[in-house]
């Protein structure tokens, strides 16, 4: 085989390649995308924080979309003062 040959099977491999790399993470993102629409429109209790505080450590979800205009400035403060105790209360029970 000659040099060229060789060159332009390697440079079609690439190509190839990096083409199929670059629709599987794009339909990736669009599928993370969707599956994230779908779970905010469905769930309702997404990003909000119960009344009476949190009952144990949790990760929290910042407030967004139609659900963080149901919520007042107080209530935030609430949750974030709620959320911060039990991060305190679990640091130093395991830092005895």
């Amino acid at each position: 085989m000659e040099a060229s040959s060789l060159l332009n099977e390697g440079a079609t491999l690439m190509l190839f390649g990096m083409g199929f790399v670059f629709i599987f993470l794009t339909l990736l993102v669009f599928v993370t995308t969707l599956m994230s629409r779908v779970i905010t429109r469905y769930e309702k209790n997404v990003g909000v924080l119960p009344e009476d505080g949190v009952p144990s450590p949790t990760a929290v979800i910042p407030l967004h979309g139609p659900i963080a205009t149901h919520v007042n400035a107080h209530q935030v403060d609430k949750n974030l003062i709620s959320v911060l105790t039990a991060a305190v209360h679990e640091y130093r029970s395991r830092h005895k």
